[in-house]
């Protein structure tokens, strides 16, 4: 098999990326660091069970492509709202290009007068968890994915680092690893599993984590680290497992109250985590509780089963999608498999996020429809 066959980015890396964050709890539990005390075997069952109905999700999406798409997809001629959104009048690489750059001179307004780099203030980086931060990554997300999936060029990377730099300002890691994880994916399909970015940007990824997390950390003025960089990412992955297992140990306990709280961002600005914290840990301090912590917590194992075989199954179909047709799917695939490789550690509880997947579930159905009427 030639190397430049081998799909990096199929699905399937959510259960490595798993694997490896266990392996990284484990070793900082097993240590003792920052006295991390053991798990339940009962929280690593849950871990592969939520594995096992991934991969169940994604050999059902398998099947619906065999038996309902294949046969009708030869000359890829079918067309969705994405197709017609490309074939705009507006939709030229200048008109994309403008709308690029806008969201980063917003957030390099909103900076400006928050009054100083949340990334070295505790106080300032709450305060960047705004409507402005929000909607300028949303905006910057999509529009870098599209550029770079439609338009490629090298020296669009150079935005890219630009929009690097003012969103890992905030503090917030999540948001800078999607950027670079998401253009990573589209740039690896766009020039046809191209090893190069994969071997450029990888490292790039490790140490830019490591860094904004471990200045964002003692930043916190109400927070004291005397540990290094490395040590953090053990740290901070064993405490997380601590806080599934302590979910686990309280499951369907809350009835829905995180599912509301992620919601209720429709109407106003709230951190599902703060929620979690202050539900689990009585004290409103935000935490993270990997991929299946919030459905466990709101709904027990049928929560957690209904959510990943949702997620195994969305990321194939969207997957399968983007082989065919390229392009925007391409870079719509790419944004929802980067934010479920974070949603590992951080939990999924982004509204912006799931409103990606219910638009997920509208483009395989019309993608379905449409691939049903081209074959009549």
């Amino acid at each position: 098999m030639k190397i430049k066959n081998v799909d990096l980015f199929t699905p399937l890396v959510i259960v490595i990326v798993i694997l490896f964050y266990l392996l990284l709890a484990t070793i900082g539990i097993q240590y003792h660091m920052r006295n991390l005390k053991p798990v339940a075997s009962i929280t690593y069952l849950y871990i592969f069970y939520g594995i096992f109905i991934f991969l169940a999700g994604f050999l059902a999406a398998k099947l619906f492509e065999k038996f309902f798409l294949k046969k009708r997809n030869a000359s890829a001629g079918f067309k969705t709202f994405f197709d017609y959104i490309e074939n705009s009048r507006y939709f030229k690489e200048k008109f994309v290009l403008i709308f690029v750059i806008l969201p980063l001179i917003i957030q390099l307004i909103n900076l400006f007068f928050l009054g100083g780099i949340p990334l070295f203030s505790g106080v300032l980086k709450a305060r960047a968890f705004n409507i402005l931060t929000i909607l300028s990554y949303v905006f910057f997300l999509i529009t870098i994915n599209v550029l770079i999936a439609k338009f490629y060029k090298k020296r669009y990377f150079l935005i890219v680092f630009i929009g690097v730099i003012l969103f890992a300002a905030t503090g917030y890691r999540a948001t800078t690893i999607a950027i670079i994880v998401s253009v990573l994916i589209t740039a690896f399909y766009t020039n046809e599993h191209k090893f190069k970015h994969f071997l450029i940007i990888t490292p790039l990824v490790i140490v830019l984590g490591l860094l904004v997390g471990y200045i964002a950390a003692l930043s916190i003025e109400w927070q004291h680290w005397h540990v290094n960089p490395l040590s953090l990412v053990f740290i901070r992955a064993g405490f997380t497992l601590t806080v599934l297992n302590k979910i686990i140990q309280i499951q369907n306990t809350g009835h829905g109250l995180i599912t509301r709280s992620i919601l209720s961002g429709f109407f106003h600005l709230n951190d599902p985590r703060l929620v979690l914290g202050q539900f689990v840990f009585k004290h409103p301090v935000s935490y993270t509780s990997t991929i299946f912590g919030p459905a466990i917590l709101d709904f027990g194992y049928i929560g957690l089963t209904i959510q990943m075989f949702f997620l195994g199954m969305m990321l194939e179909l969207l997957h399968y999608l983007q082989k065919i047709k390229k392009g925007t799917y391409t870079a719509f695939y790419s944004m929802g498999l980067a934010h479920t490789i974070i949603w590992v550690e951080t939990s999924p509880t982004d509204l912006t996020v799931w409103i990606y997947f219910l638009i997920a579930v509208v483009l395989v159905l019309n993608a379905s429809i449409s691939m049903n009427k081209n074959s009549k």
